[in-house]
């Protein structure tokens, strides 16, 4: 049986484990390498079942434990071209690290997983879903812009998603961030709002998926609750009943023990 497991989420760091107990890939490595080991171990999963990391992006909270972590455990890396020069312009590989450019999709023992890319402000961002032995999916959709088409189609039938829910547009507006980041967090390479991501969560729903996780939420302009409560609201406005039409759960900044089985 399958797990997604959002191990870490949000402006300090972001990694999720996708797979079974005997098999899986993480999603970006963007906090210590024992950080992540710890957090594997407290959901009672093994480093040696890690086939690969998957990288979206080239932005510190997203690869920061990659060079110590892939040298310890001699983990590939998979990311886009444009992502992997980035990586290696910044130091982020260790020089004996294997990595591979994923253009469409890779097969990974009894895994697929497959590239969608995302509009972001980096050198070629991507997300991407996890086809599990049984042939069920997963997704993590983090830092968009906006949900494109392609991003769409490739949510629309996963039994289980984390889909970003970064700010409040309000709080972000009126917080202390300065006026040029501001613009840019609310631009279609920057992230994407409870509002956006309330609404998304209502078409996939009403298509089947049920397994749902708020993600990268922001430290300064956003909660937990207010994520949750816009989200609820929204799919509430559409009929749809809190854990018993879908599941929701936060994804956390601290080290997570909870997994969404799909």
């Amino acid at each position: 049986m399958a797990r997604l497991v959002p191990l870490f989420s949000g402006s300090k760091g972001n990694c999720y484990y996708i797979g079974t107990a005997a098999e899986g890939v993480l999603i970006d490595a963007g906090r210590n390498c024992k950080q992540i080991e710890l957090a594997m171990e407290a959901n009672g999963l093994s480093m040696s079942s890690v086939a690969a990391v998957l990288v979206t992006h080239e932005h510190i909270d997203h690869c920061a434990a990659l060079k110590v972590l892939t040298k310890k455990h001699r983990l590939p890396v998979y990311a886009s071209a444009g992502t992997l020069r980035e990586l290696e312009r910044h130091d982020r590989l260790a020089p004996t690290a294997v990595t591979r450019v994923i253009e469409r999709s890779v097969t990974l023992g009894n895994l697929c997983a497959e590239r969608v890319n995302t509009l972001h402000d980096a050198a070629e961002s991507c997300c991407y879903r996890v086809t599990a032995p049984d042939g069920k999916t997963a997704m993590v959709a983090t830092d968009l812009g906006v949900v494109t088409e392609e991003i769409r189609e490739a949510l629309t039938g996963c039994q289980a998603i984390v889909l970003e829910s970064n700010h409040d547009v309000e709080m972000l507006r009126t917080g202390p961030y300065p006026y040029p980041l501001k613009k840019r967090i609310l631009s279609d390479h920057g992230h994407l709002s409870n509002d956006v991501c309330a609404a998304e969560l209502t078409r996939l729903v009403r298509t089947g998926t049920l397994r749902l996780v708020l993600g990268h939420l922001s430290e300064m302009n956003n909660t937990p609750h207010i994520a949750l409560r816009t989200s609820v609201a929204e799919l509430e406005r559409a009929g749809m009943k809190y854990k018993n039409d879908y599941t929701l759960d936060v994804a956390s900044a601290a080290p997570s023990v909870k997994s969404v089985i799909f």
